[in-house]
């Protein structure tokens, strides 16, 4: 199904045994007191679902060159065994990995240290101001590169690939803006590019000529300032003139204000930056150094066509946090059963700026595989899941694992339950996918799946039958009480989801988290999968069609003061931005007092009193907890346990949902068996 990316390639003397690369993720499992044991785990189960090749997190070649306190430290004999451990687990599985050798520069996150930096130019990411690397700095920092691919080798690993994407130090040093020298590392684009250039003859020369060295370059900053285009892809050739054995092509800094992994970006979107670097490569005559796409590919598919159109490599990280068979999966012509990544961010890539453990929303086993083996179970029991929302398919999807009886029982006539909302929103159409494919993964294990069947007190009898229940019948929304909202054109966010036909032009949204973004977006925004180009349009990065006008005027009115609160850091800036340029009224600080037929009476930021009118009013003021079934599992006396909304409105993620799905499935497995009777 997969000619040109499943076909064995080779990246230096390595062999591998198709195109598909799993880019670097890092984890916060790299400095835990476990000798290794997650981490290996980790990518154990991607090496055995088909990956190619898998590239680590990055191991911070100094401490000073660290992302924070939860990266390893190649350099450091500490670290060592947990490292080697790793290369060893993924060779016993047929696998192939690279570490990646990592310096933060003026990224880094350090306690009480200055970060070192080609220039003193502060940092908004980082919240500091770096010091200017001096030449003996740099000499010792390239002799800590070299020093981590020796070590990288004499642990196992298959390569190494040096960080220089993402606006990291190598990248720093080519930037305009943060390079600022006028001594031989900086001035013009050929000093700029040394200390880079520097750093990966110095790695060459510690590992010899036979052992892979990849670079992950920068295709496009994307900041004012960044390393222009030409010079970007003067420094590719320049890679491949000095022995790099593959060039993986990122885009993007942490300071960009251009989103490139969030699901607002189209899948794809940046695979143009890899093929103008194959290009330039080869009419330099260097066509044979390969060259990997990467960013915002989440599906073998999409992988197919960029390896069909020339592409030599093709990079998904994310993705294989979501399913880390969906090589396999998909090289069995089961893509059905692939998890898609939904690029929400929320677990992943919000996770790995602090210390808790990445995971996936969809994949909550992702980095916690050793505290949730799925091992079937030699005794069997029936377990009863209600509610079909994403924390009952999960905790449903778990317990047939786990060799399980399952039957799940939905009130509504689909599964799916908020998501069935979210697929609408742009960007989330995978959502849908999700809830597939979660259904596809029951039918597959013989879970029993019933619609429209609301449980209540007359089922005791039928619950008696299971040895253990979990409640996950969500929320619903929480109702205002507001003047006049009972006469008004009010509507509910489920409702305005489900009947865009009942919406006006004009229309109100009262409430400015998650959901009212959500909801608001999706008003504003063409009712179809945004292109690629369109995108790039949109952000001054190519010439193509400009977006259609918004057919509705939304507001959106909140009594915080952020909108958005609650949503995902990485996220929420770029919806945020996206509902901004769409020409959507951000109301905050606002003081509600009445729902009339004309619009909504408050009081703004600024203390005056005035009507927003509106057509329709939403509201998404939260929240309340369903637990309608709850009387009937405590009747029935069977084990049972409460996850997601029902458990608790408060802060409410889908995140969390799903993770205690997991627990409680594993729990209840675990769980001694009650007597009948």
């Amino acid at each position: 199904m997969y000619p040109h990316v499943l076909r064995p390639g080779t990246i230096g003397t390595l062999p591998l045994a198709n195109r598909v690369v799993m880019g670097a993720m890092h984890l916060n499992l790299e400095a835990l007191d476990d000798g290794g044991a997650a981490l290996a785990a980790f990518y154990a189960e991607r090496a055995r679902g088909g990956a190619g090749l898998l590239v680590t997190g990055g191991s911070a070649v100094s401490e000073t060159g660290a992302g924070g306190p939860g990266y390893s430290l190649v350099n450091d004999p500490a670290h060592g065994d947990a490292l080697a451990r790793v290369a060893a687990a993924v060779h016993r599985e047929g696998g192939r990995i690279a570490l990646q050798l990592f310096h933060a520069g003026r990224y880094a996150l350090l306690d009480d240290r200055t970060p070192l930096a080609p220039s003193a130019v502060h940092s908004r990411f980082s919240g500091t101001t770096p010091r200017a690397m001096t030449p003996s700095e740099l000499a010792s920092t390239a002799a800590d590169f070299a020093s981590g691919a020796r070590r990288a080798r004499e642990l196992g690993f298959d390569a190494v690939e040096l960080m220089g994407s993402e606006g990291y130090l190598l990248n720093q040093f080519l930037a305009p803006l943060t390079n600022r020298r006028t001594d031989a590392w900086g001035g013009d684009a050929e000093r700029r590019r040394r200390f880079p250039l520097e750093v990966l003859d110095a790695v060459r020369d510690a590992v010899g000529a036979d052992f892979p060295v990849l670079y992950r370059t920068s295709g496009a900053d994307l900041v004012e300032g960044g390393t222009p285009p030409e010079e970007a892809e003067a420094f590719c050739v320049a890679l491949a003139e000095h022995g790099a054995d593959a060039v993986d092509v990122g885009v993007g800094w942490h300071e960009s204000r251009v989103p490139t992994v969030q699901a607002v970006v189209p899948p794809g979107a940046w695979a143009r930056y890899a093929e103008s670097v194959r290009k330039a490569l080869h009419a330099a005559g260097h066509g044979r150094v390969p060259v990997i796409a990467s960013n915002r590919v989440n599906r073998l598919e999409q992988a197919e066509e960029l390896a069909r159109g020339g592409l030599d490599f093709v990079s998904m990280a994310r993705p294989f946090l979501a399913d880390p068979q969906i090589v396999a999966k998909s090289r069995a012509g089961r893509t059905e059963l692939v998890v898609p990544c939904l690029g929400c961010n929320e677990a992943c890539i919000d996770r790995s700026f602090g210390t808790e453990r990445v995971s996936c929303l969809v994949n909550p086993r992702a980095g916690h595989e050793l505290d949730f083996p799925e091992r079937v179970s030699a005794a069997p029991r029936r377990f009863a899941v209600v509610g079909a929302g994403p924390a009952g398919l999960e905790a449903a999807r778990a317990l047939a694992a786990l060799g399980h009886r399952v039957e799940v029982f939905e009130a509504a006539a689909e599964a799916g339950g908020q998501f069935t909302l979210a697929r609408r929103v742009p960007g989330k159409e995978d959502f849908g996918t999700a809830i597939r494919t979660w259904e596809a993964e029951l039918a597959r294990l013989g879970v029993r799946l019933h619609l429209r069947r609301r449980i209540g007190l007359g089922d005791v009898p039928l619950l008696r039958g299971f040895d253990g229940a979990v409640l996950a019948t969500g929320v619903t929304p929480r109702l205002p009480t507001l003047p006049g909202w009972a006469q008004a054109r009010l509507l509910t966010y489920a409702e305005a989801f489900a009947a865009p036909e009942e919406l006006g032009e004009r229309v109100l949204v009262l409430g400015g988290g998650g959901i009212a973004v959500d909801l608001a977006h999706w008003l504003v925004s063409p009712q179809r999968p945004r292109t690629a180009e369109e995108f790039l349009t949109e952000h001054g990065l190519a010439d193509g069609p400009r977006p259609e006008p918004a057919s509705r005027s939304v507001t959106v009115a909140r009594r915080g003061k952020r909108i958005g609160a609650g949503m995902g850091p990485s996220t929420r800036w770029a919806v945020v931005g996206e509902l901004r340029s769409r020409g959507v009224e951000l109301l905050t600080g606002v003081t509600y007092h009445e729902v009339t037929p004309d619009g909504v009476l408050l009081t703004d930021a600024e203390g005056t009193r005035r009507l927003v009118p509106a057509d329709t009013v939403v509201t998404a003021l939260g929240q309340e907890r369903e637990r309608s079934p709850l009387p009937a599992l405590r009747a029935a006396g069977v084990p049972y346990e409460v996850v997601g909304g029902a458990a608790d409105a408060a802060g409410l993620t889908a995140v969390r949902a799903t993770a205690e799905a997991l627990r409680a499935a594993h729990r209840l497995a675990a769980a001694e068996p009650v007597p009948s009777g």
